[in-house]
């Protein structure tokens, strides 16, 4: 690292701007290309001190998170993906998984992995992806079985959507003591754990043949085998359950939406690159397709903000209810404007290397995360009283779970 962590808001949005058109931008279409993960972009991060956005400060990071500079955080991300959303996707889990660090590792776990990154620009990963049900011609199921052992804990079997597969040092593997399913595709909300895996364990194995997606390439998402892997007890992060019963997913959930953001943002900087080349301000029709998109943008920008503001006034309940709504709308707003954007430039805007063609892609991809129905309906059943998934938005709602004995997200 050669430079000072340390800035206000601003100037690290402007530094990592910066950084994003200046190099990261010229990378990504190689990087979709090859389904190659963007290693270079993380080593530019590192040698100009933004690889630890949600380290403390004590510790050598810059101090972003829910508590402090929350929309800085996300407006980070959102740069990253107007110039590559696949590499905005992987800073996103490596960020998350400093903000759980932050506040449910003690103090021993934060010096230890904080020192990686901050000294040696190691990168994190949180892989959960345990999905239950089989799609038509899949032979293999996937799912871990996690056991307590002597010192530890052995995880066995397979998750896929394993982002930074091969690259990424360390993972926060999210596996449950009473079956598969992970976090997402398991309602056994006590018994999941948070354990950070070592991935240069020989047993930790990857197989790129699952991976040929239509977008987000570059995130490197293979499927991982774990084969016995021994996981230390003093790497278990928090307590069982803690992750669901605190809530922290619908903290990262709005963290999506700057990505989708982000790939907006530069698929309306390719539209007025070409209304400009193409001497099209004149038409009307452009007019009403550039103000579409500018109405879009700036109502993400409000929601996002809006959100951040609750969790940093700790109005946990209130910031989880905006951050459902402020998923559903970033992703319509998102999809939109690259409509609006592909109807401005035609065919040719879909045509290698058009970054438009990539960001249509890796939206069109990413977004599914989650089924917008769902959040849709998540919404609608917070409205009329109805229990429901915070975290997740399953239908029907993972059954509810004891009182939180940690730390709580809006602490």
């Amino acid at each position: 690292m050669t430079t000072s962590p340390h800035g206000s808001g601003g100037e690290l949005i402007e530094r990592i701007s910066a950084l994003a058109r200046g190099k990261f931008a010229a990378r990504a279409d190689r990087y979709d290309r090859e389904a190659a993960f963007p290693a270079e972009d993380f080593e530019d991060l590192f040698r100009a001190g933004l690889l630890a956005p949600a380290a403390p400060r004590e510790l050598g990071g810059l101090g972003l998170g829910p508590e402090s500079g929350l929309y800085t955080l996300w407006m980070l991300t959102k740069e990253l993906a107007r110039a590559d959303m696949a590499l905005a996707r992987c800073w996103e889990g490596h960020v998350n998984c400093q903000v759980l660090l932050s506040a449910l590792a003690d103090e021993r776990q934060q010096r230890r992995w904080f020192e990686g990154i901050v000294g040696r620009g190691e990168i994190w990963a949180a892989w959960s992806g345990e999905p239950q049900a089989r799609i038509p011609g899949q032979k293999a199921r996937f799912g871990t079985a996690v056991r307590p052992v002597t010192g530890g804990y052995l995880v066995d079997g397979t998750k896929v959507f394993a982002t930074g597969s091969r690259t990424a040092r360390w993972a926060i593997l999210l596996v449950n003591l009473q079956g598969p399913g992970g976090a997402r595709h398991s309602s056994a909300v006590d018994g999941l754990l948070l354990l950070a895996c070592d991935l240069a364990d020989p047993s930790v194995q990857f197989d790129e043949s699952w991976w040929d997606p239509i977008g987000m390439r570059g995130t490197v998402s293979y499927l991982v085998r774990f084969r016995e892997t021994f996981i230390p007890a003093e790497n278990r992060i928090g307590h069982p359950g803690q992750y669901l019963r605190e809530g922290w997913q619908a903290l990262f959930s709005p963290h999506y939406g700057a990505t989708f953001l982000g790939g907006a943002e530069g698929a309306c900087d390719y539209a007025l690159d070409y209304i400009r080349a193409q001497d099209k301000a004149g038409d009307p029709y452009v007019q009403q397709r550039v103000a579409t998109m500018a109405l879009n943008l700036e109502s993400a920008h409000l929601w996002l903000r809006r959100v951040a503001d609750l969790w940093q006034a700790r109005r946990a309940a209130e910031a989880r209810s905006a951050g459902i709504r402020a998923r559903y709308l970033l992703e319509a707003w998102a999809t939109d404007t690259v409509r609006q954007a592909l109807h401005t430039c035609g065919a040719r805007g879909l045509i290698r290397p058009s970054p438009l063609e990539r960001i249509y892609r890796d939206l069109s991809f990413y977004v599914l995360h989650d089924n917008s129905d769902q959040v849709l309906a998540t919404i609608g059943r917070e409205i009329l009283g109805q229990s429901h998934d915070a975290s997740f938005f399953n239908a029907p709602p993972r059954p509810a779970s004891g009182d939180a004995n940690g730390r709580r997200p809006e602490s």
